[in-house]
């Protein structure tokens, strides 16, 4: 098969919805991939729906986890029956949908866990339903994160420069490309916290509001450097890749003494939210100071985080020299970014193609990706 649309489907760490996208891939004669971005849609969780995920993520009785694992693969066939009806592709046309899941435990080296049952959705959508992406690399000694990577290299490097590409998920992680597509040379890994510290320490002081829009009350905060300062000493920003993170770290209580320390130290809301927005931006220059020697002159933004514009700049600050733009100025919605890579590893998956890039998870060779769920 030398083209094909696939359907992805991608439910991230920041818990704010479920990101659908129907893409077409076609193999190129200089053996890079070209995609088409037929449609997307974002299907934002009612508060029930990320109560539920919320608890789940922290822990759960069997029941609790069995039961969210089916109304998940609903939840998830629902988007892309929508964003098929957007794109107006009948499903015969369609090859699979590669669906990614909720997250709800990564221990990174040992195992990792996805949500989202993929019978449900093969049996509400009659198509074959790609799944269950990372534990092969996990399996294989890798990280199972970030998978990303493989569509960075493959479908947004540059012609003629390195190139980066960040996204700001409920994570944060980057990946360092070099130019025309290239395999070899890929490197990628989370640098630490996107939105999920944020978005959380929002909730925690102002309950009324998921998250904090357009970053109106960070902007008009003071973040405090002393703390930021104190975080930015856990091992983890300052261990070698390959690494990833998650929520294990970057959870509720993370959040909590992060308050906390703030309150003691006098600040207000606006100051804590804004001390969090610098912690997500000073680990990101941080991780680039550290960890990239490659010839960077650009990186792209992505994720919901990109949308915040005193993130946005707080990076751009952080990351000096490197030239911080938005993904979206150069491709398409940079929201669609990670429903597309998934998609990608479905095409991967059928076309029996590895979906992982080895020196970005440390796993001991290219794998396929996914298990495949027939309609």
């Amino acid at each position: 098969m030398s083209s094909g649309v696939v359907v992805g489907l991608m439910s991230g760490t920041s818990l704010d919805g479920i990101s659908a996208a129907v893409a077409r891939f076609r193999d190129a004669s200089d053996g890079r991939i070209e995609v088409d971005l037929l449609a997307y849609t974002s299907h934002g969780y009612t508060p029930a729906q990320r109560t539920r995920l919320t608890a789940a993520l922290g822990g759960g009785t069997p029941s609790e986890y069995c039961r969210i694992n089916f109304d998940l693969g609903g939840w998830l066939a629902d988007a892309a029956i929508q964003v098929m009806a957007d794109a107006g592709i009948a499903r015969e046309d369609i090859v699979a949908i590669a669906s990614h899941g909720q997250t709800i435990w990564h221990e990174p080296g040992h195992s990792t866990w996805q949500s989202g049952e993929a019978a449900v959705i093969a049996e509400r959508t009659g198509i074959d339903v790609i799944s269950d992406f990372r534990v092969r690399d996990v399996a294989a000694g890798g990280q199972g994160a970030p998978l990303v990577p493989i569509a960075d290299a493959m479908l947004f490097s540059s012609q003629s420069d390195w190139r980066g590409l960040q996204n700001l998920g409920g994570i944060g992680n980057v990946t360092v490309v070099p130019p025309r597509g290239q395999i070899e040379g890929v490197r990628a890994f989370d640098t630490g916290p996107g939105v999920a510290v944020i978005d959380g320490v929002t909730r925690a002081i102002r309950p009324d509001l998921t998250y904090d829009v357009d970053g109106k009350l960070a902007r008009a905060g003071k973040p405090n450097m002393k703390i930021v300062a104190e975080l930015m000493k856990h091992p983890y920003f300052s261990a070698p890749p390959p690494k990833s993170t998650g929520r294990e770290l970057f959870n509720s209580d993370y959040v909590q003494k992060l308050v906390a320390a703030s309150r003691a130290a006098g600040a207000s809301d606006e100051d804590i939210i804004a001390t969090a927005v610098q912690l997500t931006a000073e680990s990101i220059g941080d991780a680039y100071r550290r960890f990239i020697a490659e010839p960077v002159r650009e990186v792209l933004v992505s994720g919901g985080g990109a949308k915040n514009p005193t993130l946005f700049a707080a990076i751009e600050k952080a990351a000096a020299p490197m030239v911080i733009r938005h993904f979206d100025d150069v491709f398409f919605d940079g929201e669609a970014k990670e429903a597309v890579a998934f998609a990608l590893l479905g095409y991967l998956h059928v076309t029996k193609r590895p979906g992982n890039v080895p020196s970005a998870t440390g796993a001991r060779g290219p794998r396929v990706l996914g298990k495949r769920t027939p309609a």
